[in-house]
Order: structure tokens, then sequence, then C-alpha cells
């Protein structure tokens, strides 16, 4: 926060977080509010420290120097977000600069592989899975640890080196950084040398030599020519033997190395001259070389080269503290457990400026060392957001226990989650974080399921008309817009305006309080629009869907007038009786029954299955056209007609509440009642869901499948179920099918694609 104090912005904090809820209350939104949590409060906080200190004791957080965004005239760091395409700092306007800063890491590469091999087990990950498995890479490589010589004499300096060859790590021959490395810029004993031994544009041998901590070897360091490797790599390890690459530097440079790998007569190939692990296969010896590193602590953790550790340092007021303390004598030391939460201290102002405001906190930062009780300093960085957020499913199992992040049972009862709703911008990196906390939190024996979601189901955004001034970038209120002439123009200078369609949000200018489209047109009618504008999964154009707004407010009329009409028939004073129907009446019913088990069958299936809940509207309001259909003889004396509006109004129901309360309330009044298996007595939101009737069940299963030419329906076409999932026998059921005789026959098909979840198939035709 720029200015202000903590008890100033935990306020603001909270009323944020009332008017939020109370925009979801005015959308009669339910929510288990008692298990309600707020991550920038200590008692949730308190357990993200927690977790951090566990990750420290298991070598899974550490600190090391990373090039930030340094704003020089702010003095302070800037996420990439806060970078415009200039390069220029979005709080001050000055060109951004790149700066080694020491920062806290999360080693989330050390549960790459597992994180890999769980995907195939997450078939509901519809999309994401592919998403995440291309973050993750290919993990077959590893790091390993070296520490720094020159001159024979250690310098204290270490790093981590990647090699795609594990198994070949024997026949090394030299670390290669590159010239962006830390080592040649950051607050290290080696930069100078490093700097005076580098040419640019060629391999430059150094003076400086590395030593693997697991074999032991000691080999030179090299700096690259080239300006990048593969992936994010930085450093890596040559091995002549198995890259060529590599052999052409060593050679170059004339680098002994040893060839580790023996072809066999059979094909196969074995390690030589590897030490303990000489003779084995090469799967036998990437196993046992990175389960030897790893037991080590020097490495080992299968990898990617795409994959970065997650820098979680921020230097920033508004976050979770870093429980470490700097003690000159013991190093960084954990706060302990029972001195956690560390607390957010009170700063009555903020500058912005200067690096992490917590260090003009001098009563909080100075404190003792909790290990040898002498003058030490609290780590000044909090952490980033996103770890907070990256465990919170789990504190939503038991969200007020104060002596524990969650109780295992609990978490386990509750656990996985089984629809995980979010935006496609999080499928990657925050689904990569909680996994990653999910194994985490497996392997310390907190929770016995490792991968924390089920199903994914990934939610479009309600988008809305941006105006922005082309000159500065500025993005207007509407009131600072004249959208009466032709094209949108700054009332103020008369600029034409840039609109565009984006998310909402308060900075764009383009948001809509929620209140002010329930206040004209009804709690309802909003949630029914939500829901049929689109399927989830799109987004929604809102300007240019409200059309539909009015059509869903008159297909809430007509349930109404349906309703009216079957209550006023039911008082008329005649008793109804379906013996009374005709032959022809009662073919009439029959159709009635079987579009209601139709419906009840897909709609349950798009609740259940699909979340299709456009789709279940558009079925809904099929069952209404054919109750608006029926003769009044048909409303008064029908079974069929009584028991498919009821059905309707409990599918409704949840979509709904209010108008299906009122309706449902007049239907228990009627007096006549032919259906007496709805519990009348109840409201509607307590009935029980519709079923299929079992007759229906019991007549062959088909599916209608929507047929469209050039992406416009003209008509559908039933087909067995055991093949609706068929493109080709659907396909050739279609084409010999009445429509399809009518529509394709004679023309050309250049492409043909079927949906089966929506049941739906597209024929791409030459016109």
């Amino acid at each position: 926060p720029p200015e202000g104090n903590l008890a100033g912005w935990l306020v603001a904090c909270g009323s944020n977080i009332q008017h939020v809820r109370k925009q979801l209350d005015a959308l009669n939104l339910s929510f288990s509010w008692d298990r309600e949590i707020t991550t920038c409060l200590p008692d949730y906080y308190k357990w993200t420290q927690y977790l951090f200190i566990k990750l420290y004791e298991a070598g899974l957080v550490y600190q090391k120097e990373a090039m930030v965004n340094w704003d020089p005239i702010d003095q302070t760091v800037l996420a990439n977000e806060q970078v415009d395409e200039n390069g220029c700092s979005w709080r001050s306007g000055a060109k951004v600069e790149k700066k080694y800063l020491k920062q806290w890491f999360i080693k989330t590469s050390a549960y790459a592989k597992a994180m890999l091999d769980a995907l195939p087990g997450l078939p509901k990950w519809y999309g994401i899975k592919e998403m995440q498995a291309n973050w993750l890479g290919d993990c077959s490589g590893c790091y390993f640890e070296f520490t720094l010589k020159i001159n024979n004499k250690p310098t204290g300096e270490t790093v981590s080196a990647y090699t795609s060859t594990p198994e070949a790590i024997y026949g090394a021959s030299h670390l290669y950084i590159l010239p962006s490395h830390w080592l040649l810029h950051g607050n290290n004993c080696l930069k100078e040398i490093l700097q005076k031994e580098f040419v640019p544009g060629k391999d430059s041998l150094t003076s400086v030599t590395a030593v693997n901590l697991l074999t032991n070897q000691e080999v030179p360091l090299v700096i690259s020519a080239k300006s990048e490797f593969e992936g994010y790599l930085d450093t890596k390890i040559g091995v002549p033997c198995v890259r060529p690459d590599d052999a052409e530097v060593a050679r170059s440079l004339g680098l002994a190395s040893e060839n580790v790998i023996e072809a066999l007569p059979d094909g196969s190939e074995r390690l030589a001259s590897s030490g303990k692990f000489t003779g084995m296969s090469r799967q036998e010896a990437i196993n046992a070389i990175t389960q030897e590193a790893r037991n080590q602590g020097v490495g080992g953790h299968l990898t990617s080269s795409k994959l970065k550790d997650w820098l979680v340092s921020r230097q920033r007021y508004w976050g979770t503290p870093i429980p470490i303390i700097h003690c000159q004598s013991c190093g960084p030391v954990p706060v302990p457990y029972e001195d956690l939460p560390v607390k957010l201290p009170n700063i009555t102002s903020f500058t912005g400026k200067g690096g992490s405001p917590l260090t003009s906190a001098a009563h909080w930062l100075n404190c003792s060392c909790p290990r040898c009780k002498g003058p030490a300093k609290r780590e000044t960085d909090t952490m980033d957001t996103f770890v907070d957020s990256a465990w919170y499913y789990l504190r939503y199992t038991d969200p007020h226990n104060p002596d524990r992040p969650f109780h295992k049972e609990l978490a386990d009862y509750w656990m996985p989650v089984d629809l995980y709703i979010g935006g496609k911008e999080h499928a990657v990196m925050h689904l990569y974080y909680a996994r990653f906390f999910g194994h985490f939190c497996h392997d310390q024996k907190l929770t016995k399921h490792k991968e924390p979601f089920n199903e994914l189901l990934v939610q479009g955004l309600i988008k809305s008309r941006t105006f922005k001034l082309a000159t500065t970038g500025q993005y207007l209120k509407k009131e600072e817009i004249d959208l009466t002439g032709p094209e949108p123009v700054h009332i103020e200078t008369k600029e034409k305006l840039q609109v565009t369609w984006e998310k909402m949000s308060k900075s764009k200018q383009n948001g809509i309080e929620p209140e002010e489209v329930v206040q004209i047109y009804g709690i309802d009618t909003v949630r029914l629009y939500l829901l049929f504008a689109a399927p989830p999964e799109q987004d929604i154009l809102w300007d240019a869907k409200t059309d539909a707004i009015p059509g869903v407010q008159r297909w809430q009329s007509r349930l109404w007038h349906l309703a009216t009409k079957l209550i006023e028939a039911r008082d008329s004073g005649t008793l109804p009786s379906p013996q009374l129907l005709s032959q022809k009446e009662r073919a009439e019913a029959r159709r009635i029954w079987e579009r209601k088990n139709l419906v009840v069958s897909k709609v349950t299936g798009y609740f259940l299955k699909d979340y299709l809940f456009n789709a279940a509207i558009s079925r809904l309001m099929s069952l209404s056209n054919i109750l608006s259909e029926a003769s009044p003889r048909l409303i008064l004396h029908s079974v069929e007609f009584e028991d498919a509006l009821a059905t309707l109004c409990v599918m409704l129901a949840p979509m709904a509440p209010h108008i299906t309360s009122e309706i449902w309330k007049g239907l228990s009044q009627i007096q006549n009642k032919l259906c007496t298996h709805h519990r009348w007595d109840m409201g509607v939101l307590q009935q029980p869901w519709p079923t299929v009737d079992l007759e229906y069940v019991q007549q062959p299963d088909v599916v209608e499948v929507l047929v469209l030419i050039n992406n416009k329906a003209c008509g559908k076409v039933c087909v067995p179920q055991e093949v609706a999932r068929d493109a080709e026998v659907v396909h050739d059921l279609v084409i010999q099918s009445k429509l399809g005789s009518e529509h394709l026959q004679g023309r050309t098909i250049t492409k043909f694609f079927l949906s089966p979840r929506t049941a739906l198939i597209n024929f791409l035709v030459q016109e």
C-alpha cells in the first residue's frame, strides 16, 4: 500500500470482503460462510509460516541471488506485470533496470517428476492436464550441487547445475554458465575474476573449478559464448560422451573427459568408470545415481530444463512475513513454531520506495537469535500471495483449528476437492503450486491424498467494453465518454477511443455492479441470464448479450402463465378425470410424458457431468414449449401435464429459486391434484431430484444429435446411444436419414466434426 497503517488496511480489507459478500448475497448464492477464511489475517498466515518452516526443514526452501526488475526512481522491486511493453515502470515511468538481489525460493522442481507422473491419474482435468504437462516438460534430467574453488581453495560459493543425462555424470568435462549468470553480476567473491576472464563471443575457460558433491570430481568452469541455453537454464554440466555440443566445447578448450557409456553387442548400454554404479544399465543408473544424490541432499530430483524454482520473495508490506531470523553467528534460523505467527508490524506510513517497508520498523526488525540468543534481525521480505492460496483448500476442511493448519482426519475425509472451478489464467501457475503443496503435505504425512483436485471446470470471463485513449493508454469512465455519435469519443478532447472487450476490472473502468442489474431485472433473471448466455467455459460479452435478458424474463412469465392455467383449470369446479381424455389427447399426453423424461435425463447429465447449464435451461424451455401447446382439457384432466410442470419447477429451482418457490406454493394449494409422488407439503428446494420413469428407461436408448451444415442448425437426427460417440457411424446415419437426403445429398462434404459432449455434428460443405 502507498500510504496508511496496518489497522487501517485491515479495516479496508474487511470492508472490501464485506462488500463482495453483500454482492454474492444479493444474487442469493449459497456458501458455507461458517468456513470463511481470510488469508491476510494472522490466524491464517500463521499456518502459511508453519508450512514454510516445514519446507525449510525438508531442504525445500533456499535463498540465492536472482535477477529482478528494479525501479531506479522508486527504489523498489517490480513484478513482471508492473513493467509495461516499453520496459518502463508503471509506478514512476522510469526505464526498468535488471538487478541481482538475494531472494527466497521454494524448490518446486523437487516434485516435478512426481507431479508429471501423477497427471494420468487426473482424467477429469480436461485440457488443463496437457497444459500442466507442457509446463513441467520432460522430467528426465536433474540438478547436482557443486562447490566452487579457485587456486585449489574453497570460495564458499555453491551452484546447482543441470544435466539431461544424470546417468553419465561421471563423464563430466566442465561446468557451463551463461554470460548473464549471477556469478558474473551478483554479490560474490568470483565476480571480478570471471568478468576479467570472460571473452564475449567465445567459450571462456576460467581459473575457477567446480567440485561435484556427489562424485567428488573436479571440473573447470566455462563461460559460454551463447546468450542462452535450452529452457530456462543458466548452468549446465558438460558431458561430451553423450552430447555432441559438449564434446565440441571440450575439444576446442582441450578439456579431458571419459566415455562412461559402454555399448554392448546386443545393442544395450551400461555404465563404465562410474564408481559403484559401474556395470549398471543406463536406466538402472538413472534411478540409483539420482536416489543417491537425493539421499545426500546434493540434488538428484528429476525435473526438466523448462522449470524454474518458485521465487516467493516480495519486497513489500502486504504479505505473509517470511519466518526467518538472520544471525551473524548462526546464519538464517527459522522462527520456533511456538513463536508463530510473526505478525506484520504497525507502520504508520509507506512511501513505496527503497525496498521492503519492514526495514523501517526497528522495534520489529531487531530481535534475538532463537538458537544462540545473540542479537539478530528478522527477514524483511514477505511471501508472494500465491503461497497463501496454494494450500487454502486444506484449511477449508478445518477452518477454525487454533493448534494446527488442519486436522488430518478432516482433510482426509473432505479431500480431494470434487470439483474445482477457476479461470484459465490459473491453469498453470496456481494449479502447479497447489499440486506441489498437496504432494508435499502428503509426504509430511499431513494428508492421505497427494492430488488436491479431482475434477476441474475452467470458467470463462464476463467481459465488458473498455474505452481507452490511444495517445496515453488511459482507460476512461463511462461518464467521460460520448456515445451519441457513430464512434465513441472522449467528451473533453473529442479524441476517438480504442474500444475492446476485456475482463471486468476497476483499473479498466469497465466493471458492472451486480446490485444495479438486480434492481433493474430481479435476482432470478440475472441468475438465469448468466447461466443461459454461454456454457461455463466460454466468455460472455455483457453488452452484446443483453438481448437475452428480455428473453429470459419472457420465459419466466410463460412459466407463471402455465401455472396459472393449471390452477384456474383445477379451481373451475370440474373434477379432473384422466379417463375423459380422447385417444388423440392421450397421445398428446404421452408426448408430454416422453419430453419430460428426456428433459429429466438430459438436465441431470448437464448438472452432474457436463455443467452445461445453458443447455439445461434450453431443455427446460423445450419442456415449457410443449406444455404451452396443451389444450384446456389436457391441462384439466392429465396427470402428465401436472407432473411435467412440477418436475420443471424442481429442476429449475437451483437456478431460479425465487420464482419456482412462488409457483410451487401455488401448485401445492391445488385441491384436486393428480400427482401423489411429489412432496407437496414441502418447498420446491426440499424436493428430491426427479428421476426418469422406469417405463421410459426400458425403451431403446437413443440420442438426439443436432445437425449443423456450415455452422447453421438444420434439424436433429436420432441415433442409438451406443454409437453416439463414434464420429464415422454418426456421419453415416445422418447421411442416410431423411434430413441427410434433403440437405446433404449431392453436395461435397469437405469436413465434419462430432461433439459427443453436446450431441452435435457439423458438416462443412462446398457452397
